[in-house]
């Protein structure tokens, strides 16, 4: 089988295809056909070293497939060859064919695409871990998304409308804040490419202010980081939440007498760390993402699919932050 592997850090033009032995199915498994493979900025980070983890290489990034059941494990009996699924694999999801423990495992219905399966699990199973385990949102609050126009961002304005919040996208273009309001996002604010100086520091903060109203932001997920945090700190309510999701701008520093001011949470939001010790209730909230799926109120923003060929542009476009929404390799 064919497999986009890893054999060096180094940025997408690293990556290569080879034929590789397709993996046997083991005890507790499922062997997938592969059909679909999201891409997220981890993937641009793993392939650097720069992830949380560090796979042994050669490896395949590639975070959600959706796919076929092919083959199933000893012990196995909630599955079937023929079925379709989307499972989380954190890495290894770029190839054509993949083992995955069947506690991973999700029903895709037949009504959604795979490369629409492909996209559900990691932005929308981060955000509504973000908004409703961390953050608790409730109807009537206000949320501010920074990076609202990205696979987190967008899935986090369509969960706080679900959730009867008032919902504040921050973006980098028109363009971003046009994809975020079709998405239900109330209001936007448009923000200039970093470095800030205190000034503009400042005036960005006026922005967010502006946007979220007197009584600040009840909850504010930032999956932007840099120097983009502090302003948006300063919009905060009394007694918000203010969620750290990621930094692709970088690594946030923040005065922590901000927090004092507002009386404010700090809250980090690790998904990957969620799944694996609380599986149980990240499951609750997989079933509830199908019922809010179903019902019409979540859809994944899918922009761009590319060729397994072309898999490494569109690790570099998400890396380079010009993505819209979610980027689906077809295998």
């Amino acid at each position: 089988m064919r497999a986009l592997q890893s054999h060096q850090p180094g940025g997408p033009e690293t990556l290569t295809i080879n034929e590789v032995d397709a993996p046997e199915v083991g005890k507790g498994e499922l062997l997938l056909d592969v059909k679909a493979c999201a891409i997220n900025f981890p993937d641009a980070l793993i392939i650097q070293d720069l992830y949380q983890m560090r796979p042994q290489r050669p490896f395949a990034p590639g975070s959600e497939v959706a796919g076929i059941v092919e083959a199933v494990g000893e012990g196995v009996t909630d599955y079937a060859p023929g079925d379709r699924v989307i499972a989380g694999v954190g890495f290894g999801g770029l190839v054509e064919k993949i083992t995955v423990p069947a506690a991973a495992v999700y029903r895709l219905p037949e009504q959604f695409s795979f490369e629409e399966g492909a996209s559900l699990l990691m932005t929308y199973g981060t955000s509504i871990h973000a908004l409703k385990d961390r953050g608790h949102i409730k109807a009537g609050e206000t949320l501010l998304v920074l990076g609202a126009a990205g696979g987190v961002g967008l899935a986090a304005v369509e969960l706080g409308k679900a959730y009867g919040a008032r919902v504040i996208a921050a973006v980098s273009s028109e363009e971003k804040a046009e994809m975020a309001k079709a998405s239900g996002a109330d209001a936007t604010v448009i923000y200039e490419r970093q470095p800030f100086d205190k000034a503009q520091s400042k005036a960005l903060s006026q922005q967010f202010k502006e946007a979220v109203g007197p009584n600040g932001a009840d909850i504010i997920y930032d999956a932007v980081g840099g120097d983009y945090s502090e302003p948006a700190v300063r919009s905060i309510a009394w007694e918000g939440r203010f969620l750290v999701v990621g930094f692709p701008a970088g690594i946030a520093k923040l005065p922590l007498n901000l927090t004092l001011l507002k009386s404010c949470d700090v809250c980090g939001v690790f998904w990957g760390a969620f799944t694996a010790r609380e599986p149980k209730r990240n499951a609750e909230n997989i079933a509830e993402l199908f019922d809010l799926w179903k019902q019409g109120k979540i859809s994944p923003k899918i922009s761009e699919t590319f060729s397994f060929e072309d898999a490494p542009k569109a690790i570099a476009k998400l890396a380079d932050r010009k993505a819209l929404g979610k980027l689906v390799v077809k295998i």
